[in-house]
C-alpha cells in the first residue's frame, strides 16, 4: 500500500506540473495565432483523447512527461514531410523570432510561477515551525557521518561559517552542504568541565552523503528529552504495556534522560528481553519487552525540546516564498557544479522517478506533497532551461542566436540537433532509472 501511495503522489504531482508546463506553451502559441495540433499529458501510446476546435487533448500511457504539438515546429515528432512545405501563416516557423522565443519560454515561466505560488501559499498558510539553535541546549548526537568529519556527541554547534544561526535545521542546509570550505564552530565539554571552541570543517563532497534518507539520517540529530509519541501496533513495546505519554527513565537499570540513550541501550540488547522503567503520571512502572533483531521495541518518540513558530504576513510570505523557490534553482546550479568538479558523483546526485517517489513517502501528507511539488516545479523549470536540443532551453538558444545574428539555423540543422538531444535525454532517463534501482 505504501508503494501505491508513493507512486500515486508522484504521478499526481507530475501530471499537475507537466500539464501546467505544456499549458504555458499552448497559451503563448495561441496568443500569437499559432495552431496547436495536440496537447498531451504523458507520452504515447495514447490512453484516450478528445478534440476541441483544432486541438486534440489527450492522456498518454507513460506518465513521465507531456507535449504540445505546434504546427510548423520541429519537435519530438520530427515531422519532416510537413516541414518541407511552404510555411503557412498560422505555423510556428512563420512567426517572428521573438514570438517563437516567448512560446518556448512559456512552459518554463509557468513552472517558475507555479513554484513561487506553492511556496508563498505554504509560508502564508502554515508559517514556519522549527527548533531554534538556542533551544537545542543539550547539543547533538554525532552519528556515522558526523563522527567522520570530527563531530562528537555532546557538541553544541554555535556558528556556521563563523556566523550565529537561528534554526537548527540550518546545520544541514544547502548553503552548508553545497557550499565550499564550510565549517562549524562547536562548543565541546572538556574533562575539567569547561567548554572549548573547536572548528569542524565540512568536506566539499558532504552533499553526497545526503543522497538518500537513510544516509542523511546518519549525520547528526539534536539530543532531546522525550516521551512516547506513538506505540506501533503488535510491537514488543505494545505487548509489554508501553503507552503514549509514558516517559522512559531507565533501561536495564541505566538512567536514560534522552532518546539517543534509550536507542543505544536497546540496540545493545538485540533479541534479548530488557527491563524498562517508565513514568506514567505519578506512577513508576516496570515493563519487560523483548528487543527485535533490528534493535528496536516499536515506538516513536515525541521530542520535548521547545519549538518556535512564526506566522508570516502576506508580504513576508511573498518574499520568503519567492526566495525559497529561486533557492531551488540556485541549489541545482551549485549541485551541478559539484558534479562537474568531481566533488559529488552523478550516481549519488541524480534521482529518477523511483528516487523522487521515495521522497514523497508512503503516507499521504498534503504539506509534504505540495512542498515537493513546489521543489519539482522549480527543478523542471531549471532542467528545461538547459541549452540541450529537444529541451525548451535548446530551442531558446537557437532562437537567441537567430535574433542576434539575423540568420536562422537551417531546418536540417535543427532536425539533427533535435535527434541528438532526444538521444541524450533518453540516455539520461535510462541512467536515472537504473541508478535508482541498482545504486541507491
Amino acid at each position: 500500500m505504501e508503494t501505491v501511495i508513493m507512486v500515486g503522489q508522484l504521478l499526481l504531482a507530475l501530471s499537475i506540473l507537466v500539464g501546467l508546463h505544456e499549458l504555458g506553451h499552448l497559451v503563448a502559441a495561441r496568443m500569437f495565432g499559432m495552431r496547436v495540433e495536440q496537447y498531451f499529458i504523458g507520452f504515447p501510446p495514447k490512453v484516450f483523447s478528445f478534440r476541441k476546435g483544432e486541438t486534440e487533448y489527450g492522456l498518454g500511457a507513460i506518465p513521465l512527461g507531456g507535449f504540445v504539438k505546434i504546427s510548423g515546429m520541429i519537435d519530438e515528432s520530427l515531422d519532416t514531410e510537413a516541414m518541407a512545405q511552404e510555411p503557412k501563416p498560422y505555423e510556428f516557423r512563420a512567426k517572428p523570432a521573438w514570438q517563437r522565443l516567448v512560446v518556448m519560454m512559456g512552459g518554463i515561466i509557468v513552472n517558475i510561477v507555479t513554484g513561487i505560488v506553492i511556496f508563498v501559499s505554504l509560508m502564508y498558510s502554515l508559517g514556519s515551525t522549527y527548533i531554534a539553535s538556542r533551544d537545542a541546549k543539550f547539543g547533538i548526537v554525532a552519528l556515522e557521518y558526523g563522527k567522520q568529519i570530527g563531530l562528537k556527541t555532546g557538541d553544541r554547534i554555535v556558528e556556521i561559517n563563523g556566523k550565529p544561526f537561528d534554526n537548527i535545521a540550518d546545520v544541514t542546509s544547502p548553503d552548508v552542504l553545497l557550499g565550499n570550505n564550510s565549517y562549524y564552530t562547536v562548543e565541546r565539554p572538556t574533562a575539567s568541565g569547561s567548554l572549548e571552541r573547536v572548528r569542524v570543517d565540512v568536506p566539499n563532497d558532504m552533499a553526497e552523503k545526503f543522497s538518500s534518507k537513510e544516509s542523511a539520517g546518519q549525520f547528526i540529530q539534536p539530543i532531546f528529552p522525550f516521551n512516547i509519541g506513538e506505540v506501533q501496533p503488535g510491537s514488543p513495546a505494545e505487548k509489554a504495556g508501553l503507552k503514549a505519554g509514558d516517559r522512559i527513565t531507565s533501561v536495564n537499570g541505566q538512567p536514560t534522560a534522552f532518546f539517543h540513550e534509550v536507542q543505544e541501550a536497546v540496540r545493545a540488547n538485540k533479541g534479548k528481553p530488557i527491563t524498562v522503567s517508565i513514568q506514567r503520571g505519578n506512577q513508576t512502572l516496570t515493563i519487560r519487552p523483548t528487543v527485535t533483531s533490528e534493535g528496536t521495541i516499536g515506538f516513536f518518540p515525541n521530542s520535548l525540546l521547545k519549538e518556535t513558530h512564526v506566522d508570516y504576513t502576506f508580504d513576508e510570505a511573498l518574499s520568503k516564498g519567492t526566495e525559497r523557490a529561486f533557492g531551488v534553482i540556485y541549489d541545482n546550479i551549485r549541485g551541478f557544479g559539484k558534479i562537474f568538479k568531481g566533488e559529488v558523483s552523478a550516481s549519488k546526485a541524480i534521482s529518477g522517478p523511483v528516487g523522487i517517489a521515495k521522497m514523497f513517502g508512503g503516507v499521504w501528507d498534503w504539506t509534504r506533497f505540495w512542498s515537493l511539488a513546489g521543489l519539482l516545479s522549480m527543478a523542471l523549470a531549471f532542467m528545461n532551461a538547459l541549452p540541450i536540443p529537444a529541451l525548451d532551453g535548446g530551442h531558446a538558444t537557437m532562437l537567441l542566436y537567430e535574433m542576434v545574428s539575423g540568420r536562422k539555423p537551417s531546418d536540417k540543422f535543427v532536425e539533427g540537433a533535435q535527434r541528438v538531444g532526444m538521444v541524450l535525454l533518453l540516455g539520461l532517463m535510462a541512467f536515472a532509472f537504473l541508478n535508482d534501482i541498482f545504486f541507491k
